[in-house]
């Protein structure tokens, strides 16, 4: 499959400003370019761990640091790059098939992933070198 690092990207979310806290709202299809089909969060996460070490066939991914921040490595088979998330009014958006991996978290990060789909293990390449087949 030929995807590239480049149709991922950074989006700036809705941030409603009020003196008691800020709400983003959130709707597939408009902000978000996907219909939302699952939402999970990632918290408690230890210092040093690394999450991610996947990539998806079919599922596109909204990624936010709700809490916290984190770093997002994208690799498309040729080319890697790393995103910083940290503040909860932006999101990175991943296309099928980018390998990800998920390191530096911050203490009481949260890393809150809005999905296309349900759950489906056959959706995952979770090994490297399979990855790397599926790409050519």
């Amino acid at each position: 499959m030929k995807t590239s690092i480049y149709n991922c990207n950074v989006i700036e979310l809705p941030k409603i400003h009020n003196r008691a806290g800020n709400i983003t709202p959130l709707h597939g299809g408009i902000e978000i370019p996907f219909d939302i089909q699952r939402i999970y969060y990632l918290y408690d996460v230890p210092g040093g761990e690394t999450r991610g070490g996947h990539a998806h066939k079919t599922l596109h991914q909204l990624i936010v640091a709700a809490s916290g921040s984190f770093e997002v490595t994208l690799n498309d088979g040729s080319i890697k790059k790393t995103v910083t998330l940290n503040r909860p009014n932006f999101g990175l958006y991943i296309t099928p098939g980018i390998w990800r991996d998920l390191h530096n978290f911050s203490s009481g990060a949260v890393l809150l992933v809005l999905a296309s789909h349900l759950y489906d293990e056959n959706d995952y390449i979770r090994e490297y070198s399979d990855f790397l087949l599926y790409k050519k």
